[in-house]
Protein backbone atom coordinates (compact mmCIF):
# COMPACT_ATOMS: atom_id res chain seq x y z
CA UNK A 1 0.00 0.00 0.00
CA UNK A 2 1.94 2.61 1.61
CA UNK A 3 5.17 1.55 -0.99
CA UNK A 4 8.52 3.37 0.73
CA UNK A 5 6.63 5.55 3.31
CA UNK A 6 7.10 4.76 7.07
CA UNK A 7 3.15 3.94 8.45
CA UNK A 8 2.09 5.50 11.36
CA UNK A 9 -0.51 4.29 13.60
CA UNK A 10 -3.38 5.77 16.81
CA UNK A 11 -0.48 4.97 19.00
CA UNK A 12 3.06 6.32 17.16
CA UNK A 13 1.11 9.47 15.71
CA UNK A 14 1.67 11.97 18.44
CA UNK A 15 5.64 11.21 18.53
CA UNK A 16 5.70 10.78 14.46
CA UNK A 17 4.08 13.78 13.73
CA UNK A 18 2.94 16.03 15.87
CA UNK A 19 6.29 16.27 17.84
CA UNK A 20 8.50 15.98 14.46
CA UNK A 21 11.01 18.73 14.72
CA UNK A 22 9.77 19.34 10.49
CA UNK A 23 6.86 19.40 8.59
CA UNK A 24 5.12 16.05 8.31
CA UNK A 25 2.68 15.30 4.91
CA UNK A 26 0.06 12.15 6.33
CA UNK A 27 -1.56 10.37 4.06
CA UNK A 28 -4.42 8.90 5.08
CA UNK A 29 -4.91 5.74 3.11
CA UNK A 30 -6.49 2.63 2.98
CA UNK A 31 -5.77 -0.72 1.34
CA UNK A 32 -8.93 -0.69 -0.74
CA UNK A 33 -8.82 2.40 -2.32
CA UNK A 34 -7.65 3.06 -5.70
CA UNK A 35 -6.37 6.32 -6.14
CA UNK A 36 -4.33 5.57 -2.63
CA UNK A 37 -2.17 3.38 -4.54
CA UNK A 38 -1.98 5.41 -7.37
CA UNK A 39 -0.35 8.36 -5.23
CA UNK A 40 1.98 6.14 -2.97
CA UNK A 41 4.62 6.14 -5.42
CA UNK A 42 4.16 10.02 -5.97
CA UNK A 43 4.31 10.47 -2.15
CA UNK A 44 7.57 7.95 -1.62
CA UNK A 45 9.28 9.86 -4.39
CA UNK A 46 8.55 13.34 -2.87
CA UNK A 47 9.19 11.81 0.70
CA UNK A 48 13.44 10.83 -0.75
CA UNK A 49 13.62 13.97 -2.85
CA UNK A 50 12.36 16.50 -0.16
CA UNK A 51 13.41 14.57 3.18
CA UNK A 52 15.28 17.17 4.44
CA UNK A 53 12.66 19.80 4.54
CA UNK A 54 10.03 17.35 4.71
CA UNK A 55 8.89 14.16 6.21
CA UNK A 56 6.33 11.62 4.59
CA UNK A 57 4.37 8.94 6.16
CA UNK A 58 1.31 6.70 5.65
CA UNK A 59 -1.70 6.31 7.94
CA UNK A 60 -4.02 3.49 7.36
CA UNK A 61 -7.20 4.30 8.24
CA UNK A 62 -9.43 1.02 8.84
CA UNK A 63 -6.67 0.13 11.28
CA UNK A 64 -6.28 3.71 12.97
CA UNK A 65 -9.70 4.92 13.11
CA UNK A 66 -8.81 7.41 16.42
CA UNK A 67 -6.56 9.63 14.34
CA UNK A 68 -8.73 9.47 11.26
CA UNK A 69 -12.06 10.46 13.52
CA UNK A 70 -10.08 13.27 14.95
CA UNK A 71 -8.72 14.95 11.96
CA UNK A 72 -12.39 13.82 10.25
CA UNK A 73 -10.96 12.56 7.28
CA UNK A 74 -13.81 11.10 5.83
CA UNK A 75 -12.44 10.75 1.88
CA UNK A 76 -9.23 8.91 0.60
CA UNK A 77 -6.41 9.66 0.00
CA UNK A 78 -6.36 12.58 2.00
CA UNK A 79 -3.18 14.38 2.37
CA UNK A 80 -2.31 16.71 5.68
CA UNK A 81 0.08 18.85 6.57
CA UNK A 82 1.48 19.18 10.14
CA UNK A 83 3.91 21.94 11.13
CA UNK A 84 4.55 22.58 14.88
CA UNK A 85 2.10 19.65 15.94
CA UNK A 86 -0.93 21.73 13.91
CA UNK A 87 -2.58 20.77 10.87
CA UNK A 88 -1.85 23.50 8.56
CA UNK A 89 -3.12 22.18 4.94
CA UNK A 90 -5.04 19.43 3.86
CA UNK A 91 -5.49 17.81 0.51
CA UNK A 92 -7.88 15.38 -0.90
CA UNK A 93 -7.59 12.71 -3.96
CA UNK A 94 -4.99 11.39 -5.95
CA UNK A 95 -2.30 13.96 -7.78
CA UNK A 96 0.84 14.13 -9.99
CA UNK A 97 3.70 15.09 -8.48
CA UNK A 98 4.38 18.33 -9.76
CA UNK A 99 0.82 19.49 -8.93
CA UNK A 100 1.92 18.21 -4.89
CA UNK A 101 5.03 19.81 -4.77
CA UNK A 102 3.24 23.19 -6.00
CA UNK A 103 0.59 22.53 -3.77
CA UNK A 104 3.57 21.71 -0.80
CA UNK A 105 5.78 24.97 -2.01
CA UNK A 106 4.20 27.46 0.56
CA UNK A 107 4.03 25.10 3.98
CA UNK A 108 7.69 23.46 3.58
Amino acid sequence: MADGLTMVTDETFRAEVLESDRPVLVDFTADWCPPCRMVAPVLAAVAVEEADRLKVVALDVDLNPETQAAYGVLSMPTLVVFKNGEPVKSMVGARAKARLLRELADVI
